[in-house]
């Protein structure tokens, strides 16, 4: 990754709200983040932290109603996507931006051959003839993996394993060469054995291709061993973000440090007991007027209760929202 290198995506208080019968639930509450050529951003959180609705939002895939992306900026090559028609954000959706969704079980659609699938945005979106886009096909299959890949287009979903189907998402994201990489939990329904075949694979096509990559999960494990910098997001918003080092070995939110100590982890011959945050996330039925964590957070006081945090630097490229100051171990001086 290039140092000083501008960014290859650039977000800014971005907030998405989702209209239901009961009122509106504030989903995504003013985040802000970037991404430069080359990098792995780690996004974590629990479920419900707005981890994939914040991607979803930047690209134009959630479903409108009842999703309304309210306000912000996604910069992509010098473009607002907020701005574009539906032809253009569909084009660069396909060709310049790749999203690999959750559950590859349902994500491909089993009634075409995984052939025709990945032929589809090559021919869309590169112009390709048939047998040309067969061509990249099975080049694409063999980049992720995937033996006898010329003989396997024919061959329809089901006739494939749970680890072999996210191949063929990968390739597919991958078709079109794109500068930017989602992958929403994309390891997450997988056995161990897959996932780290999967990962292995990440990092190889990473180095190869030289994309930018936005890795959603709530695994810390697996970010541990791939991301470059990691961004910690809670009740819609970014609580803190930090290079991957960093992150885990000065951890300065509370949520964070939280959340590295629901990691298990065993010390000689006898394990830990698990931890556990204790209580709820907040219900997001307004746009947060204070610190969203507070219920939980073992260190609030009389301000948190009244003002939402805006994040500090704490560091080099660390950053954090939170009006504690772990450092002095009491409230910070902002």
């Amino acid at each position: 990754m290039p140092d000083g290198a501008l960014p290859v995506l650039d977000v800014r208080d971005l907030k998405t709200v989702f209209k239901t019968r009961t009122g509106e639930v504030h989903a995504v509450n003013s985040v802000s983040f970037d991404l430069r050529p080359g990098e792995l951003l780690g996004v974590v959180g629990e479920s419900g932290s707005g981890k994939s609705v914040t991607m979803m939002s930047l690209i134009g895939l959630l479903p409108s109603p009842p999703a309304e992306v309210r306000a912000g900026q996604v910069l992509f090559d010098g473009r607002d996507l907020l701005l574009v028609d539906a032809d253009e954000l569909r084009a660069i959706r396909g060709a310049r931006v790749g999203f690999i969704f959750q559950d590859p079980m349902t994500s491909l659609n089993p009634v075409f051959t995984v052939g025709f699938q990945l032929m589809e945005p090559l021919r869309t979106h590169m112009g390709m003839k048939k047998k040309q886009a067969a061509k990249r096909a099975a080049e694409l299959l063999e980049l992720v993996g995937i033996p006898d890949a010329a003989g396997r287009l024919d061959d329809f979903p089901h006739q494939f394993s749970g680890g072999m189907r996210q191949r063929v998402m990968i390739a597919m994201a991958l078709a079109c060469d794109p500068e930017v990489l989602i992958a929403d939990e994309p390891t997450t329904a997988l056995d161990v054995t897959i996932q780290a075949q999967i990962l292995e694979l990440v990092k190889d096509l990473r180095q190869k291709l030289g994309m930018a990559i936005v890795w959603i999960t709530h695994d810390l494990g697996v970010i541990a061993g791939i991301a470059d910098r990691v961004m910690v997001m809670y009740a819609g918003q970014v609580v803190e973000q930090a290079p991957v080092k960093e992150l885990f070995g000065n951890p300065q939110h509370p949520y964070t440090r939280a959340l590295l100590k629901t990691v298990p982890s065993v010390r000689g011959k006898r394990a830990e007991n698990l931890h556990v945050i204790e209580g709820q996330p907040p219900v997001l039925g307004a746009a947060p007027t204070a610190c969203p964590f507070r219920d939980r957070c073992p260190h609030v006081f009389e301000r948190c209760e009244r003002e939402n945090p805006l994040r500090r630097p704490v560091g080099k490229g660390h950053d954090v929202a939170c009006f504690w100051d772990a450092a002095i171990g009491g409230p910070a001086h902002v």
